[in-house]
């Protein structure tokens, strides 16, 4: 059976391709939560991996290395076509799908729903750990898909850059700090994360139409090049995800986000 080519991929579509040759699935769930029901054959990954953990961007990406070791472990190929979920909504998912992009691979899909479509909906589940062939790896990154600190700062007077903050109202106004100064960053367009999932329907995506209609009611319109944060780059993974799959052909994360933008004495503050 030929693998469905599009980024998002539904339950039933995914429970027909399960055990395909060249299929690898990737569980972005909390631990716990895998160990006790994932969708059949997936691999673990722990979020941490995706990372660098240092202090105060603790959400930019890891080193080559570290990358290295993981994709690895996972017995990545460049051939392989290989779906992402999480159990959150997500935002971890997006955000290894924003890795597969930085990494140049070609074929991937996200799970609508993640786990709780899986589940809720009664596909085939597994709590067998899945025991994986390790590969060597050497990736390289393109920095295509990735803003930084500078990319920002030297975006920030041009009009066709638009700024999506994918925090809470609340932090995107400085109500809720969880970084040293609070705001957004000049500009910076809001629309929480929370607002793109459809919660009757298994936490899946609002249909793209929709989400296109609130993007254009927010400014964002096509031909604008997207760039996309958090706190982390943590829920921006989703983000990030949306407009790739709305077809919006400049899209950036920064991986920094408020993390790093909040915390520096300096940075340009709205409120």
């Amino acid at each position: 059976m030929a693998f469905n080519p599009a980024l998002i991929i539904e339950p039933e579509d995914l429970d027909d391709l399960l055990g395909s040759p060249g299929l690898k699935i990737i569980d972005l769930s909390q631990a716990q939560t895998h160990a006790r029901v994932h969708i059949p054959g997936a691999i673990h990954v722990q979020p941490a991996e995706l990372v660098c953990g240092l202090a105060p961007a603790t959400g930019k990406l890891p080193d080559t290395a570290r990358l290295n070791a993981l994709f690895s472990r996972i017995g990545y190929q460049p051939d392989q076509h290989i779906v992402v979920y999480d159990d959150e909504g997500g935002g971890w998912a997006g955000r290894f799908i924003w890795t597969l992009d930085l990494i140049g691979h070609q074929h991937h899909s996200w799970l609508n729903g993640g786990l709780h479509a899986w589940y809720g909906e009664h596909h085939r589940v597994d709590a067998e750990a899945v025991t994986v062939t390790p590969t060597t790896v050497a990736l390289s990154i393109d920095e295509t898909y990735r803003a930084d600190l500078n990319y920002i700062l030297q975006s920030l007077e041009n009009a066709r850059v638009k700024i999506w903050d994918a925090r809470s109202p609340e932090e995107y106004h400085g109500i809720r700090l969880a970084s040293q100064r609070g705001g957004h960053i000049p500009g910076a367009i809001n629309l929480d994360w929370l607002e793109t999932m459809d919660r009757s329907r298994n936490l899946r995506l609002l249909p793209l139409p929709d989400l296109r209609e609130k993007l254009h009611a927010l400014g964002i319109q096509e031909g604008d090049e997207i760039i996309t944060h958090c706190q982390t780059h943590h829920r921006s993974g989703l983000t990030y995800l949306i407009a790739r799959a709305l077809g919006f052909s400049r899209v950036k994360a920064y991986d920094g986000s408020w993390a790093e933008w909040g915390n520096l004495p300096d940075t340009p503050i709205d409120i």
